[in-house]
């Protein structure tokens, strides 16, 4: 069961966050720790399940569900969103608190890194202040061991006052142990004595005030110390997961008012403003971590993680960062090119037999040629050649994609890109949810969940398009192979052409910057916000598990949306190529009609109707392209790109028009897939609009000026 931030927090509440319990008795533990701690690795090994673990901050958006059996017993574990704090400022930390909170777990188990304990702590204590029902589980001991740190954690466990166990998730160490440990609090009917962290008098005086009455209203429903301290800072958002929890709104009753009331009057006389309490109440949980770990992480200054930092001099510098970024974008393209183009003929080849043993069926059976002309010859080829030019350089960009995303080198590609879109009022996240629009823009579109702020969640998903997709990469690779790099041979074409289209890419990134900015200061008008970016050490990564849930996860999920929409997209190209008005088939008469408008792009009608008949799959521009110039009622295959290239020269192609096209393909409307996903998205039919028109605005106006200047000198 996955459990979203709109199936939580509030929602959740209202509707009881039901958890499906199989068994009677069934426990429901709470997974929670920061990103990139192993959390969800912990949970996969005890449930079984593959759930994919993103090496960065944000990566798990929702809750998972899977059921784990003890000696006998059984629990429901709930992955939880990693998040720093249950001072919550985003989806993730709401989604974590609230469920801690109000979801009732009866156990939470703290995932920390052993590598960096007492930055993780600050989340245990929060925790323990809801709960005191916590286990803390200290993962990646074997990467402390290998970086000669050590731990005392027996002492650790008698300073917070629960229990500490340590593990290696990976290899499955400690896990019997921590589910001993969890079934051992559970069982225990004395409650413990746990830290409590201690905050300025002040603030003492006035939880003190507030506590009793909150105590006598909520009764043992929820920590009346946690919950006075909250409504003293005021959290919104927490307040209205709270009342739905409750059933009723707390501060509406009177007693609360007046006590609330009377302690941050008392809060104002010390000198604590309602703004300087939230500081003072963050400095002492980090002061209350601090002095936990005192004496029990011990480590040598000189080896800790000597080895990342060497490499981070590399990877993160302001002069050689920036280049390795793009030499490992082009490696990853040339793989993608090179790889791609065996088994896409294979895949072509036998999906195509497909197609001739389904007109000889339909043969068989007397049908007519018309039908099996639209359903074989339309239908099924369309949806052949986007599977067969879409799958396989999905399935081999996913996993390098993965891999990098695994290995942990995507927080310093966000790193690196984040003062040029804090320069544009953008969020520096925004770089990683633009590197996921290289395998598929729709993917890059629901990545844009990682980024808080709702401005510039929006400025990242208009702009998202500007990265040209899988989709788009045949139709500019052939361009480019045939009127830029045709005349060389060999490995040289291969690097020339994989060059010209990283630079291609570069320009779409460079767009992305500018109309980034242009957002910022128009219709999205904003200053950018503050994130917190962490840099996760490096991991060796989890190949087997990268190659089956990148192809599961993403190629055959994004696969899948394609196929739905290129099937349909099959049937309307039929019947406009077959169906004739006058002398003329529609698909004609179309073309006639966008001419004039198209040659002030640089193109012809029949270019830019292939892109407009090519919105639900990118795949099938070029083919529609080459049915139009040869008048032809079905599309064609031509994979001799001497022939296209005579074919397109032909009907008037000049170098202008292959930049033009190539121009457009990087900047036009986002295809049908990643339109919907938008839409879901940002449940706005305006934003939808505004995410079709920028792309596509911008590329005309681009198209347009490069005609002009070009046309002046020819």
């Amino acid at each position: 069961m996955g459990l979203t931030n709109q199936s939580t927090g509030t929602r959740a509440v209202d509707s009881g966050l039901v958890i499906h319990r199989t068994e009677k008795g069934e426990k429901v533990i709470a997974l929670a720790g920061n990103p990139n701690v192993g959390k969800s690795t912990v949970f996969n090994e005890l449930t079984g399940m593959r759930q994919h673990t993103g090496n960065w901050p944000g990566k798990t958006v929702t809750n998972a569900q899977g059921n784990c059996t003890y000696r006998g017993e059984s629990y429901i574990m709930v992955d939880i969103p990693g998040t720093y704090s249950l001072m919550a400022h985003s989806a993730e930390e709401e989604v974590a608190r609230d469920f801690i909170c109000f979801g009732n777990p009866d156990a939470t188990v703290v995932v920390c890194d052993a590598t960096c304990l007492e930055r993780n702590l600050n989340l245990v204590l929060q925790t323990i202040e809801i709960t005191g029902k916590v286990v803390v589980c200290v993962n990646l001991m074997d990467e402390a061991k290998r970086k000669k740190i050590s731990l005392d954690l027996q002492e650790l466990s008698r300073r917070l006052g629960v229990p500490v166990v340590p593990a290696a998730a990976r290899s499955g160490k400690g896990l019997d142990e921590l589910m001993q440990a969890v079934s051992h609090l559970l069982k225990r009917e004395q409650k413990a004595k746990t830290i409590q962290i201690r905050y300025a008098t002040p603030i003492e005086e006035a939880i003190a005030m507030l506590e009793p009455t909150i105590r006598e209203k909520t009764g043992q429903k929820i920590n009346a110390r946690w919950l006075s301290l909250k409504l003293l800072d005021y959290d919104k958002a927490l307040l209205q997961s709270l009342n739905h929890y409750l059933g009723f709104e707390l501060l509406s009753d009177e007693q609360v008012q007046q006590k609330r009331k009377e302690a941050l009057a008392y809060l104002q006389a010390h000198g604590i403003s309602q703004e300087a309490l939230l500081d003072q109440i963050v400095a002492s949980s980090v002061l209350t971590a601090e002095k936990v770990c005192r004496g029990i992480v011990r480590y040598d200054t000189d080896l800790y993680q000597e080895r990342d930092r060497k490499i981070d001099r590399i990877l993160t510098n302001k002069w050689t960062g920036i280049p390795i970024m793009i030499a490992l974008l082009a490696v990853i393209f040339w793989i993608t090119m090179t790889g791609a183009n065996y088994p896409s003929q294979l895949l072509s080849d036998g999906l195509f037999w497909v197609e001739d043993r389904l007109a000889d069926a339909f043969a068989w059976m007397g049908s007519p040629n018309w039908l099996c002309d639209m359903l074989v010859h339309g239908v099924y080829r369309t949806l052949a050649w986007v599977v067969s030019v879409m799958l396989p350089p999905m399935a081999i960009f996913f996993p390098l994609f993965t891999l990098l995303e695994d290995l942990g080198y995507l927080p310093r590609v966000a790193f690196n890109l984040d003062k040029y879109f804090k320069k544009c009022n953008a969020c520096g996240k925004q770089a990683l949810t633009m590197c996921m629009g290289f395998g598929c823009n729709a993917a890059g579109i629901v990545g844009c969940r990682i980024i808080d702020s709702p401005r510039e969640r929006l400025i990242a998903m208009i702009t998202n398009n500007f990265v040209p997709c899988n989709g788009r990469f045949p139709t500019l690779i052939a361009i480019i192979t045939m009127f830029f790099v045709g005349s060389l041979m060999g490995p040289l074409q291969s690097l020339t052409s994989t060059l010209l289209l990283t630079g291609v890419i570069l320009l779409g990134v460079l767009m992305t910057f500018f109309v980034s900015k242009l957002l910022s200061k128009t219709v999205l008008k904003g200053i950018p916000s503050s994130f917190t970016l962490e840099l996760p050490p490096y991991r060796r990564p989890q190949i087997g598990k990268v190659l089956v849930r990148s192809l599961l996860d993403r190629t055959l999920f994004v696969l899948g949306r394609a196929a739905c929409v290129a099937a349909p997209a099959g049937l309307v190209l039929w019947l406009l190529a077959n169906i004739s008005v006058g002398d003329m088939t529609l698909l004609a008469h179309c073309c006639a009609f966008l001419d004039p408008f198209a040659q002030l792009l640089g193109m012809d009608g029949v270019i830019l109707l292939a892109f407009i008949l090519g919105f639900p799959a990118n795949e099938i521009v070029v083919p529609i392209m080459i049915m139009a110039y040869m008048a032809s009622g079905t599309l064609i295959d031509m994979s001799d790109l001497t022939a296209l290239k005579q074919l397109l020269v032909d009907h008037g192609w000049t170098w202008i028009t292959a930049v033009s096209t190539m121009l457009f393909s990087l900047m036009h409307w986002p295809c049908s897939t990643t339109c919907l996903t938008i839409k879901k998205e940002t449940q706005s039919l305006k934003w939808t609009v505004v995410s079709v028109l920028v792309p596509t605005l911008m590329g005309m106006t681009v198209c347009f000026l490069f005609t002009t200047v070009a046309r002046l000198f020819v």
